[in-house]
């Protein structure tokens, strides 16, 4: 038996008649986990999967050494500064918002964003980027970042809170709802201006990444 490499062999048939017997043994399987290694964030939990990939991608990363918060709140700065990583992190103006500081972690993602449309400030002046974000204003991010697609025709299911959705992002809810972005909370309520807390939005942009953005 001659091995010739990458698992391939030859062998010279003798002159007469033979058993051919192979034994195989399986290969040891390489665990690939690149929420291991940040002590809070529980594998056995729903949120495992999203945060397993929005670290995989270079999306989301941890809030300090061997931690990542998933119940944590998620501010403004950072969801902007999520879809500027998307984009691979192109030249950015100047903030237009006074509450923006050119030397802040989050500075050329807010103006990247509002160049581009995909941000508001919460006054023409004003970005509010500590802000912790709400349901529906995430959806109206990934809805404009997705270029605002006509949602005249989706149906919102019904909510118990459905109505209460703010008139600005009706239309984002609407498509986030559609297109299986963000689901209902307990008790069939879409909680719009409920927080989303880390791990549900390592979930919601998985989803979005998976369906719309690749």
């Amino acid at each position: 038996l001659k091995d010739k490499g990458n698992g391939k062999y030859t062998f010279t048939m003798p002159a007469s008649k033979v058993e051919v017997t192979a034994t195989f043994k399986q290969a040891p399987v390489t665990h690939v986990c690149p929420a291991e290694k940040y002590t809070d964030v529980d594998t056995t939990q729903w949120y495992h999967e999203g945060v397993d990939y929005v670290i995989a991608n270079g999306m989301m990363n941890g809030t300090g050494t061997n931690i990542f918060e998933p119940n944590a709140t998620t501010t403004r700065g950072m969801i902007v500064t999520i879809l500027y990583r998307l984009e691979k992190e192109p030249a950015a103006g100047t903030s237009p918002f006074t509450d923006v500081d050119a030397g802040q972690w989050y500075a050329k993602a807010v103006a990247w964003a509002a160049a581009n449309g995909v941000v508001n400030g919460t006054s023409p002046t004003t970005f509010n980027p500590n802000d912790p974000i709400t349901r529906e204003q995430m959806a109206l991010i990934l809805y404009r970042y997705a270029g605002s697609p006509d949602a005249s025709g989706m149906v919102l299911r019904e909510f118990a809170d459905g109505d209460s959705v703010s008139a600005y992002a009706v239309d984002a809810i609407r498509w986030a709802v559609h297109e299986g972005l963000i689901s209902g909370m307990e008790n069939n309520t879409l909680a719009p201006q409920g927080t989303a807390t880390r791990a549900q939005v390592a979930q919601i942009l998985m989803n979005f990444h998976q369906k719309l953005d690749k």
